[in-house]
């Protein structure tokens, strides 16, 4: 029996999420694009990119994902548990850490949001300023 995996980067409609990202991009200097396999878009709009990696245990992930789709959405409990323990955590260890290397920055997911983001445009900037000189 065939499966939709949508945590397979197989499932993605790649050219949908380019034109997506151009058409933010025309609205916007800054588009953040997030979820797992952002770093496979390609922006057809000439910009700067800049790849972050949110470094978060698997309990972490797991514990904030069952708040978010089963306590928030109503999700049931039982399947993301099954989908976790029978593919999700073999699809992070595939897709998910290997892109951990290509990125400009890794950041601990556990730190507020608003450090995280401080790091993030420190990063920016330094490196705006190294290309700069």
């Amino acid at each position: 029996m065939s499966r939709l995996d949508v945590g397979d980067p197989r499932s993605l409609d790649l050219a949908r999420l380019s034109y997506d990202t151009d058409a933010a991009l025309a609205d916007s200097p800054v588009v953040i694009v997030d979820g797992l396999f952002a770093q496979r878009i390609t922006p057809q709009t000439a910009c700067a990119r800049f790849d972050v990696f949110i470094d978060l245990p698997a309990d972490l992930r797991l514990a904030r994902k069952i708040e978010r789709k089963c306590l928030r959405d109503g999700f049931p409990l039982d399947v993301l548990l099954r989908n976790y323990l029978d593919h999700r955590r073999a699809a992070h260890d595939r897709y998910i850490e290997p892109v951990r290397d290509d990125c400009d920055l890794t950041v601990d997911g556990s730190s507020p949001a608003d450090a995280l983001a401080q790091q993030v445009w420190s990063a920016i900037a330094t490196r705006e300023l190294v290309q700069d000189s």
